[in-house]
């Protein structure tokens, strides 16, 4: 959504010279400190995008809560994150700046509201004002990356305010927003038609954040290197497997070896972590990665075989089977045997990606968690007030269908 926020930018004006010479400078000099995914530069005018990301403090918590009270279902997370989406800057430089005008801006975020995003516009605007005609875009940056939480005094635990907009464009008057939640003391609410919180649904800004989140992370292990402990050499990250539960690290290369011995062998209760006495098990993902399709199916067809005798067995034969090949791979049994169910005999809700299961003949769905009424054909959304009509128009392709 950040890259379709219009700014309403200055007319074009005649610039001077020394201004025309400082706005090339400075963007320049983003332009070699800052990598590409950071600070992209505008093609067609003086300004350009700043993307920012926080350093969180370890163990950051974060909370995300929808509005108990509306009859909607809005979603819910609470777990420690290392990384949040970015604060984005959109920008472009008038004539006249840096020696009499600011730049003009907009400010947006996934996980700050309206009126923190606004705090931080009336600081971007104070710290023009500190710099007197100068350059200011570095300073801006350093601010909103070093001070955005002590400014705003952001801690751990932290409920992420959340305001929801009912349609996908941004809305002029930011005051509108349809479902606005939070908790902790009140304050007073400011706003800034520069602060915009890019958020659609609650369940999308928590997979968002989780999505970024889970990115980052493998962006950094990917980057580091890592003593592989079968092996004892030096790797890099994207050489390496690292276990969830555990956070050991082998490189590829063994762990290949490892469980291509242990599926031909018929062990499937031994693709666990490699260290001794470690439950860590590896998760079918990270076995096909491994091992490669050929292999996994028979590890695949093994698990399987397996989840249909702890299905059928007694008490008795349950705890011995638990014995035999270990609790943590039954449990993978049988959450393959879900999942396997849930792709067979479900679709996802387009709006909340619940599972939704179909129970008779009519190809309009009403799910059940946020209440969207969807084509189980072609997952349409469709309306509320006349769902039918996508099956009436003739213009449509579910048509009579």
């Amino acid at each position: 959504m950040t890259a379709n926020i219009v700014l309403n930018f200055y007319h074009r004006q005649p610039m001077s010279r020394e201004d025309k010479e400082a706005q090339e400078d400075e963007l320049l000099a983003l332009a070699s400190i800052y990598p590409e995914d950071e600070f992209k530069r505008s093609e067609t005018a003086p300004g350009g995008e700043i993307c920012i990301c926080l350093d969180l403090p370890p163990n950051f918590n974060v909370a995300i809560k929808g509005d108990s009270a509306s009859n909607e279902y809005m979603g819910s997370f609470e777990g420690i994150v290392s990384f949040l989406p970015p604060i984005i800057l959109n920008f472009e430089l008038p004539p006249g700046y840096p020696s009499t005008k600011p730049p003009a801006f907009k400010l947006s975020c996934k996980w700050l509201s309206p009126s923190q995003l606004a705090q931080l516009c009336q600081r971007l605007d104070d710290l023009w004002e500190e710099y007197a005609g100068g350059v200011v875009l570095f300073a801006w940056m350093q601010f909103l990356k070093e001070q955005t939480l002590e400014y705003l005094n952001i801690n751990s635990p932290y409920e992420i305010p959340v305001c929801v907009f009912e349609s996908q464009s941004i809305k002029n008057n930011l005051g509108e927003c349809d479902t606005c939640s939070a908790t902790g003391p009140a304050q007073a609410e400011i706003w800034d038609n520069r602060a915009i919180q890019d958020v659609e649904s609650v369940s999308g800004l928590i997979e968002s954040i989780l999505d970024f989140n889970e990115a980052q992370q493998k962006t950094c292990f990917d980057s580091k290197t890592y003593m592989c402990n079968i092996c004892f050499s030096e790797k890099l990250g994207s050489e390496c497997t690292s276990f969830k539960n555990c956070e050991h690290v082998y490189c590829n290369e063994c762990l290949k070896d490892y469980y291509t011995v242990q599926i031909q062998d018929g062990q499937v209760q031994a693709l666990n972590c490699p260290e001794q006495k470690c439950p860590s098990v590896a998760s079918p993902a990270q076995v096909k990665v491994l091992v490669g399709e050929e292999l996994f199916s028979r590890y695949d067809q093994k698990l399987l075989l397996l989840r249909d005798e702890y299905a059928e067995a007694d008490e008795a034969g349950k705890r011995m089977l638990e014995r035999r090949y270990g609790k943590n791979v039954i449990t993978k049994a049988i959450e393959m045997k879900s999942f396997e169910w849930l792709q067979m005999n479900t679709k996802q809700c387009p709006s909340c990606k619940a599972n939704v299961q179909k129970v008779d003949g009519c190809n309009r769905m009403c799910c059940a968690r946020c209440k969207e009424h969807f084509c189980w054909l072609c997952f349409s959304v469709l309306s509320k007030e006349d769902p039918y009509n996508h099956f009436s128009n003739r213009l449509s392709t579910c048509y009579n269908r």
